[in-house]
């Protein structure tokens, strides 16, 4: 895979070269309240490589701080995301595993003065925050003892307080130009049962204390994190500096975020989406999620080439959806066989065929890469072609498909000439009666013509039933706004019924359809019927409303 340079790698660079860090230590820290999306992959994937360009490594850590939405569901989905995507942390922990630890050291901030047990609800710590133009307020409680304190504090954990009548907050100043360094709350009171240490807490470490300790702990050398923490910096180090009496100090640097058009890169919107009914689930094909994409076909390399080459910078970026679909095609075109399928199928019949005789052509898997093989295609007197390969008349000298009265090549096989059509009591084109030249099998030298072009097709006693999963955008337009939900695409999911090739076909493998695609086989399918999801078009061709 192509090597990237950014401005994280070359800040590690200079702490390296500075004698700051010996060996680089990062670490992928997803809270496991949701399953990891696209967005998420340009940190995972930041994290990983950035170690591993200076022979470092990469834990992965559980931010499981917060039991409200927290589960062991979205741990195991994680893990297998990390794993699927090719990368390997050295170490997994869960930020639960340091809540005595982390408890000590608060323990130990209210000794030194540093911070203090705050009687003051949400709505009236806000209030006394201030504003960007104007200083907070120093709470009603911000001077309360040492002993008073201590003891709150441990009244607090025991259980005796409900929930948003106390918080610990630390004692920084009030009058900050940076509000996050305005007496933040450093633990609040939740008593939801906690995924892993069931009731034995009742009181939680915030983000901005837990996150700096946790690395302190690690031996973190670089906090990759988004953009969005560029203010809490001041505060990371405030911690790690005034709580933590390691050796270790942190860096914590910040990337810009990374947005898709038409995709919706929020775990609330994905909520939505699932609990709505909208989607049949996290791992539905349209869906952004990693899970969804694997189940649509995209490959662990399309996702780490497309985000390499998105960039790194200390501004977040928006690229378009068409960007990813490249990579795929990239990523696929020279692995997997290109076989034959009809999404919209029409019945062919060569009239001078012979009877129940069926025959097999040899055919190259993949014809840019003959180590992929060969394999044998079935043709006989019944066939079907694709339903849009076909007209009455051609329209002008620039169509090369079939028509009464052209002759085309079918693919790996002989010329056909159509000579007749027959309807249905619709009215509708039912099917094609044909004659071939058997002189003009594929690979035989005949030139002594020309085919008006070269189609698909699948013999129809060997065929195999599919149903074709088409998708575009899930959503139209805004994807930022509550409204979202009426942006849905009516059309981003379209189901087609039809054959593909005999052949052995198996959950999650891939194949190119000629001339219509790169499918995956869905894990829906069956022995009466296979199920494809196409993972990508040939070329782009959603054009938004």
């Amino acid at each position: 895979m192509e090597e990237y340079s950014n401005f994280i790698k070359t800040e590690i660079a200079n702490d390296i070269a500075a004698g700051k860090v010996k060996e680089v230590v990062t670490r992928f820290p997803p809270e496991p309240n949701a399953y990891l999306h696209i967005g998420h992959a340009r940190a995972l994937i930041t994290d990983f490589e950035s170690a591993k360009a200076f022979g470092g490594y990469t834990n992965l850590r559980f931010d499981d701080t917060n039991p409200s939405k927290e589960g062991a569901e979205y741990v195991d989905a994680i893990q297998k995301d990390i794993e699927w995507l090719g990368y390997h942390p050295k170490n997994v922990f869960f930020g639960s595993d340091y809540f005595e630890k982390t408890y000590e050291l608060a323990v130990e901030l209210i000794k030194k003065g540093l911070a203090y047990v705050c009687d003051l609800n949400q709505n009236e710590i806000a209030e006394y925050r201030g504003t960007l133009t104007e200083p907070g307020k120093d709470s009603p409680y911000r001077n309360r003892s040492v002993e008073e304190n201590l003891k709150l504090f441990e009244e607090m954990r025991a259980g005796k307080y409900k929930e948003g009548e106390k918080v610990l907050r630390a004692k920084i100043d009030m009058a900050s130009p940076n509000i996050n360094m305005r007496d933040p709350v450093l633990y609040r009171i939740n008593y939801t049962a906690h995924h892993r240490q069931g009731t034995k807490w009742c009181i939680y470490p915030m983000y901005d204390l837990a996150h700096p300790l946790q690395d302190a702990f690690e031996g973190v050398t670089h906090s990759l994190c988004s953009l969005e923490y560029d203010n809490h910096r001041v505060l990371y180090d405030w911690v790690v500096e005034n709580v933590y009496d390691g050796k270790n100090r942190p860096r914590q640097i910040e990337f810009g975020r990374l947005n898709i058009t038409n995709t919706i890169m929020s775990k609330r919107y994905l909520r939505q989406l699932v609990e709505s009914g909208k989607v049949i689930g996290y791992d539905d094909p349209r869906m952004p999620t990693l899970v969804g994409l694997r189940r649509r076909g995209v490959t662990p390399d399309a996702i780490k080439a497309f985000i390499l080459s998105t960039g790194l910078s200390r501004i977040n970026s928006t690229v378009e959806g068409d960007m990813l679909d490249h990579f795929i095609r990239e990523d696929l075109k020279l692995k997997v066989n290109r076989i034959m399928a009809v999404t919209k199928p029409l019945k062919i019949t060569i009239t001078n065929y012979e009877d129940g005789k069926i025959e097999y052509l040899d055919a190259l898997n993949n014809q840019e890469n003959e180590e992929l093989g060969k394999r044998k295609i079935a043709f006989s007197k019944h066939l079907y072609i694709e339903r849009d390969d076909f007209t009455e008349v051609a329209p002008n000298r620039k169509y090369k498909r079939l028509a009464l009265g052209l002759e085309v090549r079918l693919m790996h096989a002989y010329f056909i000439k159509a000579n007749e059509v027959k309807y249905d009591a619709n009215g509708e084109i039912e099917e094609v009666l044909c004659t071939y030249d058997p002189q003009t099998l594929s690979g035989s030298g005949f030139n002594e013509r020309k085919p008006n072009g070269t189609i698909g097709f699948v013999e129809a006693s060997t065929a195999k039933k599919a149903v074709f999963n088409q998708f575009e955008p899930l959503i139209i337009g805004e994807v930022d706004s509550e409204n979202f939900l009426e942006n849905i695409n009516p059309n981003s999911w379209t189901k087609l019924n039809g054959f593909v090739e005999n052949g052995n076909y198996k959950e999650g493998e891939s194949f190119q359809f000629i001339r219509d695609g790169y499918y995956t086989v869905d894990k829906d399918s069956n022995d009466e019927c296979l199920v494809f999801n196409r993972t990508v078009s040939l070329k782009s061709s959603f054009k938004p409303q």
